[in-house]
């Protein structure tokens, strides 16, 4: 109830101004202690996936926290792993404004943010600054004016600066929002850049003594010959995991909504189901070779829970949280745990 009046406040406010203000009061609550009282977290249930260790099933998937400002914040409301970024080698500003759009009624977000951030510098000194010490994934990106045939080289300085101090990393090929992106993910492109992933993975090892995996982040509007393709590449190449999905360019759910033309990647409800069916695609390809991390439309323990038994190990979630709050985590928690039994 506390969360819902704070709620309906914070969305008489823009959605980007509600964004920003949302996490500087997470984060202002956590250091002034003010947190415990009103979070009820969840119960331990730990799950290794791609050698790590996660407190519970539940993280935060990336792009609310892009730069990582608020990572002690966000993980005092229970989440088993918190995911920031993405960020790219070069600060930018991203898309012109308004790039945000709430469809309240359908639970969804529409946004063509174009990974607006300070660069990876930046987010690494917010990293080595914080005092969480669980698990902490770090998504990379390229800069929009990279060429999509030099991309690989963006990844790369990304993945360098933050394998000291990521517990995993994401490369994100995924989002609709930065022009030709989502090219990376087929065909010769995808294993170009899975070769250079690969091949720069086992030279950090080395180098820093220790072994960060890596997940690829792959989008939802793909067809079955797509996730069949991509599930060999993921295979030939050894991938350590695979996050599903990313926002959709479908308009599926919104019909006669609001916003509902406008351009960006729309995430919430109108997508679980979608999600949910590229999870079991991937899981009828990949079986329990390579661990599947399911986000896209969770926004209650039911639709948690369906993401497990499609396939996944994992779930995060995004714009369920935006509308529902913390008890979001407890709820898909306790529903992953009740079927896992």
């Amino acid at each position: 109830m506390a969360y819902k009046l704070l709620r309906n406040l914070l969305f008489q406010l823009s959605p980007e101004v509600a964004h920003e203000a949302s996490l500087d009061l997470i984060s202002a609550s956590e250091r002034l202690g003010l947190l415990k009282p009103f979070v009820k977290l969840p119960s331990a249930d730990p799950v290794e996936v791609m050698g790590v260790n996660f407190e519970n099933p539940v993280g935060l998937a990336a792009g609310l926290d892009k730069n990582g400002d608020h990572i002690d914040g966000l993980a005092a409301l229970g989440f088993g792993s918190i995911e920031i970024g993405t960020v790219t080698p070069r600060p930018q500003a991203g898309n012109p404004k308004p790039r945000l759009f709430r469809i309240a009624e359908r639970e969804a977000i529409i946004n063509r943010m174009g990974f607006n951030n300070l660069g990876v510098d930046y987010l690494v000194e917010n990293v080595k600054n914080a005092r969480f010490s669980g698990v902490l994934g770090i998504n990379v990106g390229k800069n929009f004016d990279t060429p999509v045939e030099q991309a690989s080289d963006d990844y790369l300085i990304g993945i360098r600066k933050v394998y000291p101090y990521a517990t995993y990393i994401t490369v994100n090929v995924s989002s609709p929002n930065t022009p030709g992106l989502r090219d990376l993910q087929f065909g010769d492109s995808l294993k170009q850049l899975l070769e250079a992933i690969k091949e720069e993975q086992q030279k950090l090892c080395i180098e820093h003594g220790k072994r960060v995996p890596i997940a690829i982040k792959i989008a939802p509007d793909m067809e079955s010959d797509d996730v069949r393709l991509v599930s060999d590449a993921f295979k030939q190449f050894e991938v350590d995991g695979v996050i599903a999905t990313n926002t959709t360019i479908s308009r599926v759910g919104l019909e006669g909504c609001r916003y509902a033309d406008e351009a960006g990647g729309l995430s919430g409800a109108p997508l679980t189901h979608a999600s949910t069916d590229v999870v079991k695609a991937l899981y009828a390809e990949l079986g329990e070779s390579i661990p599947i991390i399911g986000v896209g439309g969770i926004v209650d323990g039911a639709s948690a829970a369906d993401k497990i038994e499609a396939g996944a190990k994992l779930v995060q979630v995004y714009s369920g949280f935006i509308y529902h709050g913390p008890s979001l985590i407890r709820e898909a928690a306790e529903a992953i745990a009740s079927v896992r039994r």
